[in-house]
């Protein structure tokens, strides 16, 4: 019996269709796109003009098959522009070739070795600056071209060039370049009907139109024969293999991050198969590969292309390979056309390309961030000293803003007002870099001070434990006194069992928050040592202000259960809540419980509370003995009669019963929620409640603590709901 392993029929025409709706048009827009700027960045990099049509081709067709990103579209790129200038010259046009295979063969080792991720490690900041930089660099070779002149080797040279320049305009080429330049600012302001057309594509041909009736002789594009006559074989270099190395990592480092950051945006713009990182590596690493052996451009993935490819509907790869087929049609076809374009009309675009590559939202992102000096050392680095030296130098200074970051500490001393106490607070990363400030606010304090240490550090390592240990040492031997507050998760305890770790947030949640069960001992007063050491002192401001009054705005009625914390269900603090505890969270009608009715009095008529609570829980004891029969006589059994009421209004015919079980609870638990609706009930009908619900607007509610799930429901007379956050309901009434 044999398996059919083709597509099924309608598999197929659902991907036929997809095609012809879809990428097939796509791939014609992003044409259209790539190839104008094909051409410009071969010009721009001073290459041959074909070799910027073999990248464009080999890059749709070649990473359009092996690639892992299915919409991106790779090309010769800007981005590249700067390095592969500076390789042409150092080397010749052969040998550069010779790099891009290299480089090619480097992304290949970076895909198989799974380092692809490694790359977007790299600031963001400096890969913008690092564009940036190549834009401006981009801008001022080409404003030379627009002005009728040729390009200088460094932007210093470009620059101080420029005045003379000025003076000798051609006019006739700058006029095209200027309408060029026109045309791409001002197309996203034309009428949608004819947005669908490319500006890049719409002002080179403007620009050329004009060109040919211009009286003038604008300098034009050289293309000898067809593509095909283009392609030949790189030329092994004659020698200084170090310098070419470099450069061939060079190519691949920064075509690697490019086309990976540009992957990431990609991503960002469909709902389609994310991209396989490594394997967009290989894909980018063979068309290098190719693209260099044939005489190409090296390739990257480019966002311009990736997001007019999303933005015109591509679904799948194929529209990226199609577009490589149109360039390589036209490339063969058509290279009269290509003659025709001047060398201005590739300015103005380059210009309007390099400036957009100046985003004033990274600008304005960095200084947000506190990045800006890196932004701006990093575009100064590019423009003035090489791409290379400028992303290392960003990437430096980037390094070492994040180490001080990191690694800061705030240290301060002073005198805690209104007693003769002070207070040392030493906050964040405390290592041996501290020290001078550490020594420094240590010494303010006066001889025979009582002092306050309240560590807040994360990480503690043994130069900064062992001045803070000596100098308390010798302050208590001058007869003062020093005690500790350990606030972070790093403490002076383990300071000297161990090499330094960076404590955990988590960890420090989990000590506060775990059982104590485990501990040996009296576990009371190792817990009252520990509120001492870590939690008095936070709490020890606000609890000074509740002396002598209390203010809390709930009363909460709750199980006696130990499992169930009321303020860390309900994330209050002290003051908050004037708590009932008992067992099974009971309200005893008719004013048969002397202690319920003092606390209801009280909370209600002295306090003031704007909330009665009642609140059960999941594996409640009192529920099981209910539904068990229970026992009975002194004691317990007279206890839980209370809970008669609860029990014969649990049936399937109660709203809320049927919600609880609707919810997938078991019988126990169902009665808990069904009991918490009965206390409620019998609350709104207790004289002091009603009064104060309809003079000044008591509420009275209901809820249920899952245990096993740490979740809170709300208990309603109509069954039972979920609590979300006000910001989340917002959030999702927006979408």
């Amino acid at each position: 019996m044999s398996r059919d392993t083709d597509s099924p029929p309608g598999r197929t025409v659902g991907r036929l269709d997809s095609l012809l709706r879809h990428d097939l048009p796509a791939s014609l827009v992003v044409f259209l796109v790539a190839l104008p700027l094909s051409l410009g960045i071969a010009v721009a990099s001073g290459a041959p003009i074909a070799a910027g049509l073999i990248a464009a081709v080999v890059g749709g067709i070649v990473v359009g098959l092996l690639g892992g990103s299915p919409l991106q579209v790779s090309g010769p790129a800007a981005g590249l522009t700067v390095v592969v200038a500076e390789t042409i010259n150092q080397f010749g046009w052969k040998t550069a070739c010779f790099i891009t295979v290299l480089a090619g063969l480097l992304q290949i080792l970076f895909g198989l070795s799974r380092i692809a991720r490694a790359a977007l490690a790299i600031a963001p900041v400096v890969v913008h600056a690092m564009l940036a930089g190549i834009g401006i660099t981009i801008a001022l070779q080409q404003l030379h071209v627009l002005l009728g002149g040729s390009s200088h080797s460094s932007a210093w040279q470009n620059l101080i060039q420029l005045p003379g320049e000025l003076s000798s305009i051609h006019g006739d080429d700058f006029l095209v370049g200027v309408v060029v330049m026109a045309i791409m600012f001002g197309w996203k302001y034309v009428p949608g009907k004819l947005k669908v057309l490319p500006g890049p594509l719409v002002a080179v041909v403007v620009g050329t139109g004009l060109s040919l009736v211009l009286p003038g002789a604008p300098e034009r594009i050289m293309l000898s024969g067809s593509l095909f006559d283009a392609i030949g074989l790189p030329g092994l270099p004659s020698g200084n293999w170090g310098a070419v190395v470099l450069a061939a990592l060079t190519i691949a480092l920064i075509a690697s991050v490019e086309s990976l950051l540009s992957a990431v945006a990609v991503d960002k713009m469909h709902t389609g198969p994310r991209t396989n990182f490594d394997r967009e590596l290989i894909g980018q690493g063979a068309a290098n590969m190719i693209s260099g052996g044939l005489g190409g451009l090296p390739v990257t993935g480019v966002i311009v292309r990736s997001a007019t490819n999303v933005q015109a509907g591509a679904r799948s790869r194929a529209s990226a390979l199609l577009h490589g087929v149109w360039i390589l049609v036209f490339s063969v076809a058509l290279v009269g056309l290509v003659q025709q374009i001047p060398k201005s009309a590739l300015a103005g675009l380059l210009i309007v390309v390099g400036i957009q590559l100046v985003k004033l939202a990274h600008i304005k992102m960095a200084r947000r961030t506190g990045d800006l000096l890196v932004y701006l050392v990093t575009v100064l680095g590019v423009v003035f000293l090489n791409l290379l030296e400028g992303v290392i130098i960003g990437l430096a200074l980037a390094f070492g803003l994040l180490l001080w970051r990191v690694v800061r500490v705030s240290v301060t001393a002073g005198e805690v007002a209104g007693t003769d106490r002070w207070l040392v607070s030493i906050d964040g990363t405390c290592t041996f870099l501290a020290l001078p400030k550490l020594s420094s606010e240590l010494a303010k304090v006066p001889a025979r001070a009582d002092v306050l240490i309240e560590l807040s550090v994360d990480f503690l390592d043994h130069a900064a434990y062992e001045a803070i240990h000596d100098w308390a040492n010798q302050h208590e031997n001058t007869g003062g006194t020093v005690e500790y507050v350990e606030l972070g998760t790093a403490r002076m305890a383990h300071a000297l069992t161990g090499p330094p770790v960076r404590g955990r947030a988590r960890t420090l949640l989990d000590d506060v928050l775990r059982p104590w069960r485990e501990d040996e001992g009296n576990q009371i007063t190792q817990g009252v040592a520990a509120f001492h050491r870590r939690n008095a002192h936070v709490v020890r401001p606000h609890l000074d202000e509740l002396r002598d009054v209390q203010n809390p705005h709930s009363l909460f009625l709750t199980c006696a259960d130990s499992r169930i914390v009321p303020n860390v269900i309900t994330n209050t603090g002290p003051g908050d809540l004037f708590t009932i505890r008992n067992v099974g969270n009971f309200v005893v009608p008719g004013g048969r419980d002397t202690s319920i009715e003092a606390a209801l009095a009280f909370a209600i008529d002295e306090l003031r509370v704007d909330n009665v609570v009642v609140c059960g829980h999941s594996a409640c004891g009192a529920m099981k003995a209910l539904v068990a029969g229970g026992p009975t006589g002194p004691g317990l059994g007279n206890w839980l009669v209370h809970g008669r009421a609860s029990l014969d209004r649990f049936h399937p015919d109660d709203p809320v019963a049927a919600a609880a079980a609707a919810a997938g609870y078991g019988v126990h638990d169902q009665l808990s929620i069904v009991n918490v609706a009965v206390q409620v009930d019998t609350l709104r009908s207790h004289p002091v409640v009603r009064r104060a619900m309809l003079e000044h607007g008591l509420r009275v509610s209901g809820l249920f603590f899952d245990i096993g799930t740490a979740r809170v429901l709300e208990v309603t007379s109509a069954g039972i709901r979920e609590i979300d956050a006000p910001e989340l309901s917002a959030l999702a009434h927006t979408h």
